[in-house]
């Protein structure tokens, strides 16, 4: 199967995104925070904008990744109320989003995991001049008062707070994945439009994997296959799990790459086989150039990938920090704006 041509005129899709996504800060560049950091996927969309990061973030092996990847430095350290933190011109972050997630319990503010307070204690401290907050949707839901609150204190320290919800498809990512946003800005902010009319597909991002498996795959088994049409059967599953070539990817998360659950993500190869998808195929559907190495264990690896914000959707966004920052943004009726 042959991939169709990137966004970029006469290149692959895989070949593009390892040229797009390079990092290219300067001595001018703006300096963003990058709270909870996790491996950098955020932070690596800013810094393909321009843009100088330092990350924050306690798991040593995506600090790591981080600190082997970018430019800028990343420090392994668990945040605190009462952090100091040197001088940036935006703070963004995606607090832990178990607490929100609907796919757990939405304790939201009770969750011990809760990372908003040690968000807004950071914006207090630095006063920068945007903040971009990046989240499960589940905030809209069950933790919506929550929500209504973290914006009522962003508002109180002077900033015009828009959220909304983003679809990484639209922006040539090869996932569908939709995340909330939530900025605070001095000035005025529009919403990156989409940049991928025609979504980029599972084939034009794991290209030859899908006839070839790449190195060591971890096939599934007949014990596999009888769990996971029981899971299909009693979840009344109307599309079965298996990768399909032709469209984006499901959602990525920690729990469907490493564990061996019914609703994994896999690939059935053309002899009808299955297997579950190796680190660089799940990086691939998080928007993760092939250059961009991860340390540690395997799962450790995964996990990574799963909690990642994909690097193109990061682009987008901040893409629209630097027109903010140069206060180039021209608000518009076409962009439509979601304030719960």
């Amino acid at each position: 199967m042959q991939a169709k041509l990137s966004p970029q005129e006469g290149l692959r899709w895989t070949e593009w995104l390892g040229q797009e996504l390079r990092p290219q800060p300067t001595a001018s560049s703006p300096k963003v925070l990058d709270l909870f950091a996790g491996c950098g996927g955020l932070a690596l969309g800013f810094e393909a904008a321009g843009f100088h990061t330092i990350g924050y973030e306690m798991a040593s092996a995506a600090s790591a990744t981080y600190r082997q990847n970018l430019a800028g430095e990343c420090h392994t350290v668990r945040l605190e109320v009462g952090q100091e933190y040197p001088h940036a011109d935006v703070v963004i972050g995606g607090p832990p989003c178990q607490p929100f997630s609907v796919n757990g319990d939405q304790m939201g503010n009770a969750d011990g995991r809760n990372g908003f307070p040690v968000f807004l204690d950071a914006v207090r401290r630095v006063a920068p001049r945007l903040v971009i907050i990046e989240n499960v949707k589940g905030m809209l839901f069950r933790a919506k008062k929550y929500l209504r609150s973290v914006i009522c204190e962003l508002e109180e320290m002077g900033y015009n707070v828009q959220t909304k919800i983003l679809n990484a498809r639209d922006y040539n990512v090869p996932q569908s994945r939709e995340r909330l946003f939530i900025v605070g800005c001095v000035g005025r902010w529009s919403w990156p439009e989409p940049t991928s009319p025609v979504p980029v597909t599972v084939a034009d991002a794991l290209e030859d994997y899908l006839s070839t498996p790449p190195h060591r795959p971890k096939w599934l088994n007949e014990k596999h296959d009888r769990y996971i049409a029981k899971y299909e059967l009693k979840s009344q599953c109307a599309n079965p799990r298996d990768l399909d070539p032709s469209k984006p990817s499901r959602t990525v998360t920690c729990r469907n790459l490493y564990a061996m659950t019914g609703d994994m993500l896999r690939v059935r190869m053309p002899d009808g086989r299955r297997r579950m998808l190796s680190v660089r195929e799940a990086a691939r559907l998080q928007s993760f150039p092939d250059w961009f190495e991860f340390t540690g264990a395997e799962t450790r690896q995964l996990e990574m990938i799963g909690n990642a914000v994909p690097p193109l959707l990061g682009q987008a966004v901040a893409n629209q920090a630097q027109l903010c920052l140069q206060g180039r943004t021209i608000p518009t009726d076409l962009v439509e704006l979601c304030h719960p």
